[in-house]
């Protein structure tokens, strides 16, 4: 049977967020979180807009009752827990919830290239490798990923490393190639 009051309140949402109207959608969704405790689009749908709004905490405290709540299962709600807290700099929270994620699916590449990140600002270098290396298989396009990579061996004096890297990077991406001999003074 359809919920025609539910179907009405995600109707407003989306009317309001077609005018740009953020503020107004957030108290819509806590106006249905009322009437629908731990709905998953609604907690979705503030977490996000709590995130674009810069209210991160309680983007932040959405994340927790998604990733903690009956929808533990999903993997894209534990890395955008994950990204939230590495971008508030609670690391090993990160860290935490992006291996969770990773346990749930590990094909996730832009989780692979989170904990990277996170394992890099921890210093544990050996396993941000792994981590970026399984970003890089995923996601073999992707600069990003190939660029952590090539600093990472840099700033370990891996030379010949990082300079495969930047002749890989030059087959498809000259500009970041270029960016990281400008970075790193090797010349390709």
């Amino acid at each position: 049977m359809i919920d025609w009051k539910y179907s009405f309140l995600k109707l407003q949402l989306i009317a309001l967020l077609l005018i740009n109207r953020r503020a107004a959608a957030v108290s819509l969704l806590d106006r249905m979180l009322i009437i629908y405790p731990n709905d998953t689009y609604a907690l979705f749908s503030r977490a996000h807009l709590h995130s674009q709004l810069n209210n991160n905490l309680l983007s932040l405290e959405d994340y927790r009752a998604l990733t903690y709540g009956k929808n533990s299962t999903n993997a894209a709600h534990w890395f955008n827990q994950g990204f939230l807290q590495e971008q508030m700099g609670f690391l090993e929270q990160a860290e935490l919830s992006f291996k969770h994620s990773l346990k749930l699916d590990d094909s996730l590449d832009r989780c692979w290239y989170g904990l990277g990140l996170v394992l890099i600002q921890l210093k544990r270098f050996e396993e941000a490798i792994v981590a970026l290396r399984r970003n890089t298989e995923l996601q073999p396009m992707s600069p990003y990923g190939w660029y952590q990579l090539a600093r990472i061996h840099m700033d370990r004096s891996e030379t010949e490393e990082a300079t495969r890297i930047i002749r890989h990077l030059k087959g498809f991406e000259p500009k970041i190639a270029t960016q990281l001999e400008f970075e790193t003074g090797i010349k390709v």
